[in-house]
């Protein structure tokens, strides 16, 4: 008997087997909308969705455009996001290279980590009200765990020969941290920052759903209030497209670490 051989796809072939499932979705959309098998106020057609997403990029919802509330969304992501690497990275480093500090921070952060960020809305509600500060610490909060794990995971493995040379030639210990470390778990780091960027963007539209004034969660919120489901639903869509862009970057990113790493 003849193994079974895996036939790799063509760039095409991937092309159209997503594009085929897109239209079947689509299909199934409009069926369910236009048949009435969901009632409409529920599940408008795609074109209504389309036509909305359109008028909400030129026609103010809930004070500002489409535009205006993913900018304020974006940039609260931003701070968050950079907060928890700049944080969560180095403490990783320092983490793996240091057995005290490991032994130091691991008990809390195992405790913490497993809070979920939306968790913290509660206090970032009371610490910060609909301020930048509460969305931006439930961001942090899902983005700073993958960040720290993966650069502490990247330490921890890096090749003991790497280590042993740099410590025979008396380098000191943050020299070895930067010089050695860092770079060799750069591929970790990445792929790490891949993971957070995506908590931290769901965590986002959860924080703006209760603690937030302007994005497009409080966008949606509006939404529902006025029992507009062609909104709601067109801020779901702008909330998907971002996240995309930022997965495709970071992804862009790691896959250029890895060449030049097996360069």
């Amino acid at each position: 008997m003849n193994p079974v051989q895996s036939h790799v796809l063509t760039r095409a072939e991937i092309l159209g087997y997503g594009a085929l499932g897109l239209i079947a979705f689509l299909g199934l959309w409009s069926f369910l909308s236009l048949s009435g098998v969901v009632p409409h106020q529920f599940l408008p057609a795609p074109h209504e969705v389309a036509a909305r997403f359109v008028a909400l990029t030129s026609n103010p919802f809930a004070g500002a455009t489409l535009q205006q509330h993913l900018a304020s969304s974006a940039l609260r992501f931003a701070y968050g996001f950079l907060l928890g690497a700049a944080i969560g990275i180095p403490l990783g480093l320092l983490m793996g290279w240091f057995r005290v500090l490991d032994e130091i921070v691991t008990p809390l952060f195992d405790a913490l980590r497993f809070v979920a960020p939306i968790a913290w809305v509660p206090f970032a509600a009371l610490w910060f009200g609909t301020g930048i500060g509460g969305p931006i610490l439930i961001i942090f909060a899902g983005a700073f765990p993958p960040c720290l794990i993966n650069a502490y995971r990247g330490a921890r493995f890096v090749s003991r020969p790497l280590i042993e040379a740099a410590q025979m030639l008396g380098t000191g210990n943050l020299r070895i941290i930067v010089e050695v470390l860092l770079p060799a778990s750069t591929a970790s780091i990445v792929a790490g920052l891949r993971v957070s960027a995506g908590l931290g963007w769901q965590s986002l539209i959860g924080a703006e759903l209760i603690v937030a004034s302007t994005g497009v969660g409080f966008m949606m919120v509006q939404a529902q209030l006025d029992i507009s489901t062609t909104t709601v639903m067109s801020a779901m869509i702008a909330i998907g497209l971002v996240g995309v862009v930022i997965d495709v970057a970071l992804r862009a990113l790691e896959a250029a670490v890895r060449r030049r790493g097996l360069a």
